[in-house]
């Protein structure tokens, strides 16, 4: 079965593709077959005036026809389409939605932060985890930050926050906010001591891959703000050049590390996994969850 999903963040839209194929013994592997990404940056236009602008509404729209004609190419059978927090904000989301059904024929969910939440945990990365040890689920994006805690083999809370890289970038996040989001994660871990991070989105992702860590090796907090000291230091234009980031990613991967470090610091995280999942890993197990209960 070939399943689709599509994520408009506040930073980028993305097209996931993936076989989803069943075993005999009942598991099930997903492989991916192509994920794109397009910076279209939704977030600067919402977070400063309200609204998608005039010209980001039409590269979505081309971008949406695209994977359209991509998602043909690859004969995908299902899919499903969702759009973030910068859509959330904008007070013509649902009229852009319409416009995207009109042109293109897809439907378009624009999911709340607790939706978004519940789906990054469809990935179901819990279940490679250890039942004796608790886990704080990290998810940076451009308009939200997604926060998990599993323990013992629980989902204690699922909590979804306004404060992202974007928004960060545009001074759009003030104290009141920040102090929330530290009083509810030392208020809601402190029964769970110790625990580990598990950290997921572009940034994170960019900072393991320049770590040159191997695969399911941890990064150490002090790491992390090792990075962050240097990059906060140096221009968008020296971290494109130090470390070949492209535009969309040298602005947004500082404010990205002040979270995580921030997160981790309030629950005394002292490393955090990187295991590369992200909302439309979440939406494709999501889709063939709900598939396989209607056949049966």
């Amino acid at each position: 079965m070939i399943l689709a999903a599509i994520d408009i963040g506040s930073n980028a839209a993305r097209l996931l593709i993936s076989e989803a194929s069943v075993y005999k013994d009942g598991t099930v592997d997903f492989t991916k077959l192509t994920l794109l990404r397009i910076p279209l940056r939704l977030g600067f236009d919402v977070f400063d005036k309200g609204v998608v602008t005039e010209e980001k509404k039409k590269k979505l729209i081309e971008t949406l026809k695209a994977y359209k004609l991509l998602m043909n190419i690859y004969n995908v059978q299902h899919y499903r389409a969702c759009a973030t927090s910068a859509m959330r904000d904008a007070t013509n989301g649902p009229d852009i939605l319409k416009e995207i059904k009109s042109e293109t024929g897809m439907d378009i969910s624009i999911i709340t932060g607790q939706e978004e939440a519940n789906i990054l945990y469809e990935t179901h990365i819990a279940e490679k985890l250890s039942d004796n040890k608790s886990y704080l689920y990290i998810d940076v994006g451009g308009g939200s930050t997604e926060v998990t805690l599993l323990a013992k083999n629980q989902t204690i809370f699922k909590e979804s926050f306004n404060i992202g890289t974007i928004r960060m970038l545009h001074n759009k996040v003030s104290d009141e906010q920040w102090e929330h989001m530290k009083w509810y994660i030392k208020t809601h871990v402190r029964d769970y001591l110790p625990l580990e991070a598990i950290g997921t989105g572009g940034n994170i992702n960019k900072i393991f891959s320049i770590s040159k860590r191997k695969e399911g090796k941890s990064l150490p907090l002090e790491l992390l703000k090792d990075y962050y000291k240097e990059l906060s230091s140096s221009s968008v234009e020296e971290r494109k050049h130090l470390y070949q980031f492209r535009d969309d990613r040298a602005d947004v991967i500082v404010p990205a590390l002040q979270v995580f470090i921030s997160i981790m610091r309030w629950a005394s995280a002292e490393e955090i996994y990187v295991p590369k999942i992200g909302l439309a890993d979440g939406l494709i197990k999501m889709q063939y969850n709900e598939l396989a209960v209607k056949a049966t």
